[in-house]
């Protein structure tokens, strides 16, 4: 199935990465999105259920300073995510908890980006 063309609807990130292949493998392994290549060999990726791209872009400086937007990836399980950020090599930032009573998260990747998690209630 394609994925949901519509006016309005996030479609590609490029996420700054001091290391674009490691990068790929926290994202693959914390959250299964797919990897693939560009044509010039960089990182690509799909998210788990096919609906957001985009890439790894090596030499671009994340945000140093409090994070302004924050992107939320959807996860089934919270402290699981949690637990396979730092395992992977992620810092939690801001606990689950945070923002109660969402169940969410904050958590640094291997580039230093600043990203969330987000549990929908009741799973």
């Amino acid at each position: 199935m394609p994925p949901t063309v519509r006016h309005g609807k996030v479609c590609y990130l490029q996420i700054p990465a001091a290391d674009a292949a490691a990068s790929a493998r926290f994202y693959q392994e914390v959250f299964g999105w797919s990897v693939r290549r560009h044509g010039d060999g960089t990182p690509a990726f799909d998210d788990s259920i096919g609906e957001v791209s985009g890439m790894w872009v090596e030499g671009r400086k994340p945000w140093a300073g409090e994070p302004g937007l924050i992107v939320d990836i959807m996860v089934d399980d919270a402290e699981q995510t949690v637990a396979a950020i730092v395992a992977h090599g992620g810092e939690i930032v801001q606990p689950i908890g945070g923002d109660a009573p969402e169940i969410t998260a904050r958590f640094r990747d291997p580039g230093g980006n600043i990203l969330g998690i987000y549990q929908e209630p009741g799973q």
